[in-house]
């Protein structure tokens, strides 16, 4: 059922546009065939021609899915099944809303092989990837809202300008991928390999970082807002001249940490280990100089015997 509805949309689409069977099926490099299998409901497109689809059409990738429903659009088209031209428009009918079968099929793609994947643009919701392979694949300017990737390979994947608000990342690789300007508002990295991976001009807002090696991860100017680094491997990473507000690191390993410059307001620091000779070895190897922090932050590290030779209150 859920192919018929997925190829009405698509011939509804296509003959709003004026455009034959046979000008899509060029445009696509395929044959005047195969989109009429589509438009009787005898194959669906996968994720990635679908995309290329509503790029063709002219309509938003959740056309195909969602419940979505234009202004105008109470009506479709009810399509003959016997031609491979063009399909007649016999009939007007009521299309009843997406089933729940076509949206899975839309954002479900667990244990799919979608190395070097084109999802630059596009808007896709609570999309799933469990065990799929997503290296090199462009997520630029793609909004993934409530998506979660798990046990996947990510590496070197862009998310240039993605909203990956409210997305889970678990134990996946993250090798090289790029996150530049990406919106991160509480999303959560957690026992996930991002080694080489580069969050440049980014603001991360509520975001949770939890046992996650971090040791190789390039942070730069960016600020953090309600961050918690929770039981994660920061160790030599720098840090220089960025915004930390309402950040936690919770048993977070520290040691060799660069703080130059950088801005810490309410900013805590939870240790590893019990308050013993090692832990205050460990706090005295991070460098705050040139830093600026409010009183109580000042006051917290001070206390643990932090070196703010050259901070700055604020």
């Amino acid at each position: 059922m859920e192919a018929k509805i997925i190829g009405g949309k698509i011939a509804k689409a296509r003959k709003e546009i004026n455009m034959s069977q046979a000008q899509l099926a060029q445009r696509m490099f395929i044959s005047p065939q195969a989109v009429g299998k589509w438009e009787r409901g005898e194959s669906v497109p996968d994720i990635i021609t679908m995309n290329r689809l509503a790029e063709i059409l002219g309509v938003d990738l959740n056309y195909f899915s969602e419940n979505f429903q234009s202004p105008d659009d109470e009506t479709a088209f009810k399509l003959t099944t016997d031609s491979d031209d063009d399909i007649a428009q016999t009939e007007q009918e009521v299309i009843a809303p997406s089933s729940p079968a076509e949206r899975q099929l839309l954002t479900n793609f667990s244990g799919s092989n979608l190395s070097q994947s084109d999802f630059a643009g596009v808007t896709a919701h609570k999309m799933k990837f469990r065990g799929s392979s997503l290296s090199g694949s462009d997520f630029s300017g793609a909004d993934l809202t409530g998506s979660s990737f798990m046990g996947s390979d990510v590496s070197e994947a862009n998310f240039d300008g993605t909203n990956l608000t409210d997305c889970s990342l678990s134990a996946i690789d993250l090798t090289g991928a790029n996150f530049n300007k990406a919106i991160l508002v509480r999303t959560e990295f957690s026992k996930s390999g991002l080694t080489g991976a580069k969050f440049t001009n980014a603001k991360l807002i509520d975001v949770k970082l939890a046992m996650t090696d971090l040791r190789k991860t390039i942070f730069e100017n960016c600020s953090f807002n309600g961050v918690d680094f929770k039981s994660s491997d920061l160790r030599g990473v720098c840090l220089d001249g960025q915004t930390f507000i309402g950040v936690k690191f919770d048993k977070t390993a520290l040691n060799e940490v660069s703080f130059k410059g950088a801005t810490l307001r309410d900013v805590s620091f939870r240790s590893m280990y019990a308050l013993t000779n090692k832990y205050y070895r460990a706090l005295s190897t991070i460098c705050f100089d040139g830093a600026m922090m409010d009183k109580l932050t000042y006051a917290a590290l001070k206390g643990m015997g932090a070196d703010l030779a050259n901070v700055t209150m604020i």
